[in-house]
C-alpha cells in the first residue's frame, strides 16, 4: 500500500509552518531548517527553492523554536524612561542601527523614570529571556540591584557614568558622560561672561538632571556667584511651555537676574519665546542657556547655548558592548568592566 503524504498542518496562528515551506519545495523540513539556518550547507539551486516558497508562502520562522535549538531569543531588554523625550529616542536609534545588522530585536520597555516601575518592568522583561539588558541610569531599586546580580547575560547601563569597579558587590558596565561636569561647565561659561545674579531652572528632576545642577552649583560655589534663592526646580515634566512660565516666576521674585540656566532645551526654548513676548533682549539683559542640544537648538532666536550630548553614539557604544558579551558568551560581560566615557561638548552660541 502506497502511503498518503501527510498534509502540512498550518500554525495556531494561521500563520504558514516549515513542513508548508518543505512541501512547496519538494525538500524535508530539516532541509528548509538548514537552509533558513545555515545556507552554506546545502546546493545553491535547493536554496533557492527554499527561498522562493519562503517568499510565496510569507513564512516567518518561529523565533520560539531557534530560541530553543540555539539557547538565544536573538532579543535584548532595552528599558528607557519615555518614548516622549527626544533624548531617548535618540539613544534609542543607535542602539536599533548597530544591533539590527546583527539579527537582535530590542524589547522596549518604558519606565517613566520611576526606579520602582523600572524594576516591574525589567521582571516581564526578563520573562522572555533576553540575550542581553540595556539600562537607562543608574538609580535602581533594592530589588533591580538584586536581578542585575543574579544574570548570567551582559547588562549595559547608559547616560551615566560609574566609580570604576561597579556598584558595590555588583560590576557595572556604563557608557555616558559625567552629568556633573556638563552642568559645571555651563556654570563656568555663564560666570566668565561676567553674570552675577545666575538663576537655574530644572523639572523633571530625574537623577541625571540633580547631577547637572550639582555641576552647576558647584561651578557657581567656585566663582563666587552662587546663591540658593535662585533656583527654580519642579518635578513637572519639561516642556515648552513649562519653560515660559517657570522663566517669569523667576523674574517675578528676581528680577535682577542676569542669566539663567535651563536644565534641558524645551525649558530654554519656552523661556526665549517668552522673552522675546515680553520684550526682554536676549542675551543683553538676560544670557539663557540650555542642555542637550535638541533639534532647532542652533535656529531659535537668538540661536541657543546649550550643551551637545551624544544620545546616539552612547546607544551605538552599549549595544557594540552587548553583542561582544553576547558573542564570547562571557557571564553579565563583567570580567573586564568598562565605563566609557564619551564626554560632551559646550555650544556656545548668541544667547549667552
Amino acid at each position: 500500500m502506497t502511503a498518503t503524504p501527510r498534509k502540512p498542518r498550518s500554525s495556531r496562528s494561521g500563520r504558514a509552518t516549515m513542513a508548508d515551506v518543505a512541501a512547496a519545495a519538494g525538500v524535508s523540513a530539516m532541509t528548509v531548517s538548514r537552509a533558513l539556518r545555515r545556507p552554506d550547507t546545502v546546493s545553491e539551486e535547493v536554496r533557492a527553492r527554499v527561498e522562493e516558497a519562503s517568499r510565496r508562502l510569507g513564512f516567518v520562522p518561529s523565533r520560539v523554536a531557534s530560541a530553543l535549538a540555539s539557547a538565544r531569543t536573538m532579543t535584548v531588554a532595552v528599558l528607557i524612561p519615555s518614548l516622549t523625550n527626544a533624548v531617548f529616542i535618540d539613544l534609542l536609534a543607535g542602539v536599533q542601527e548597530t544591533l539590527s545588522p546583527q539579527g537582535y530585536q530590542p524589547l522596549i520597555g518604558i519606565t517613566g523614570y520611576g526606579p520602582e516601575a523600572e524594576e516591574r518592568v525589567l521582571r516581564t522583561q526578563l520573562a522572555h529571556d533576553p540575550d542581553g539588558v540595556i539600562l537607562s541610569g543608574l538609580d535602581h531599586t533594592p530589588g533591580t540591584w538584586e536581578l542585575l546580580r543574579g544574570l548570567t547575560i551582559p547588562v549595559i547601563h547608559t547616560m551615566d557614568l560609574v566609580a570604576e569597579g561597579g556598584h558595590g558587590d555588583c560590576p557595572v558596565q556604563t557608557v555616558g558622560f559625567s552629568q556633573f561636569d556638563a552642568g559645571y561647565a555651563v556654570g563656568a561659561h555663564l560666570a566668565a561672561r561676567g553674570r552675577r545674579r545666575i538663576g537655574l531652572i530644572a523639572g523633571q528632576l530625574d537623577p541625571r538632571t540633580r547631577q547637572r545642577c550639582d555641576g552647576w552649583r558647584q561651578a557657581l560655589r567656585d566663582t563666587g556667584r552662587y546663591d540658593p534663592d535662585l533656583e527654580l526646580m519642579v518635578p513637572d515634566a519639561t516642556s515648552v511651555a513649562l519653560g515660559a512660565e517657570l522663566l517669569e516666576r523667576v523674574l517675578a521674585t528676581h528680577p535682577d537676574t542676569d542669566a539663567l540656566f535651563l536644565c534641558n532645551d524645551d525649558l530654554a526654548q519656552g523661556a526665549l519665546f517668552r522673552c522675546a513676548r515680553l520684550g526682554i533682549p536676549v542675551p543683553e539683559r538676560l544670557a539663557v542657556a540650555g542642555f542637550n542640544d535638541l533639534a532647532g537648538a542652533a535656529w531659535t532666536v537668538p540661536p541657543l547655548t546649550t550643551v551637545a550630548t551624544p544620545r546616539r553614539a552612547i546607544g551605538v557604544e552599549a549595544a557594540r558592548l552587548l553583542i561582544a558579551g553576547m558573542a564570547d558568551r562571557t557571564p553579565k560581560g563583567l570580567e573586564n568592566p568598562r565605563r566609557v566615557d564619551l564626554g560632551f561638548r559646550l555650544m556656545v552660541r548668541e544667547t549667552t
